[in-house]
């Protein structure tokens, strides 16, 4: 059954590095690639982000740093326009676990949902709304842009989580490895300051 995991895994975490998916669809493609049942027990996501960082450290190990920083610089870009709202930075870009093709994921506390819709009309930003899976499984309203990304030359999706303000406080607990899920601006500044933060 482990061994049938680790496959998984692997599988799951080239097609996260190398296609860009996020790890459910990555779980669920791998399962299928691997000719398995549709009702295979799949991975968690930690494991997923373990053999990731496994294969980051094989295959990518002289690019993917300088697309990380790249990935963060473009994020704070994004915090600082929208520092308003109470910005933390998530996902992958957060964990230090994201390459080229990895979008940015920030999650905004609102007083007023709308709020942040109005400043993206405001500064003529072109957004999609959405509706995606919060960090408590709920469903949350995204709006999602392209961001033109200097240092890849390449556009990058920057997906704006829009949460209640009382949100924040749940929004810092630690995850199941212990780690802060998020960061606010100056957490993002001291990551770009120091990256082994």
């Amino acid at each position: 059954m482990e061994s049938l995991k680790s496959e998984i895994c692997a599988v799951a975490a080239r097609m996260v590095v190398e296609e860009g998916l996020e790890y459910g669809p990555a779980k669920r493609r791998a399962v299928k690639q691997l000719g398995l049942p549709a009702r295979t027990a799949l991975p968690a996501n930690d494991e997923i982000e373990d053999a990731v960082l496994d294969y980051i450290a094989l295959f990518c190990a002289d690019t993917q740093p300088g697309e990380l920083l790249a990935l963060r610089r473009l994020a704070l870009v994004w915090m600082e326009r929208m520092t308003a709202f109470w910005p933390h930075l998530g996902g992958a870009v957060w964990h230090g676990t994201a390459t080229r093709l990895s979008d940015i994921y920030l999650q905004l506390f609102c007083d007023d949902s709308k709020s942040a819709e109005i400043s993206l009309i405001d500064h003529q930003v072109a957004y999609v709304p959405r509706t995606v899976t919060g960090f408590h499984g709920e469903s949350v309203e995204a709006l999602s842009v392209h961001a033109v990304c200097p240092e890849l030359n390449e556009e990058v999706g920057v997906h704006l989580l829009i949460y209640d303000r009382d949100d924040v406080r749940g929004a810092l607990k630690p995850d199941a490895k212990g780690r802060t899920p998020r960061g606010d601006l100056a957490a993002v500044r001291r990551l770009l300051h120091d990256p082994q933060t």
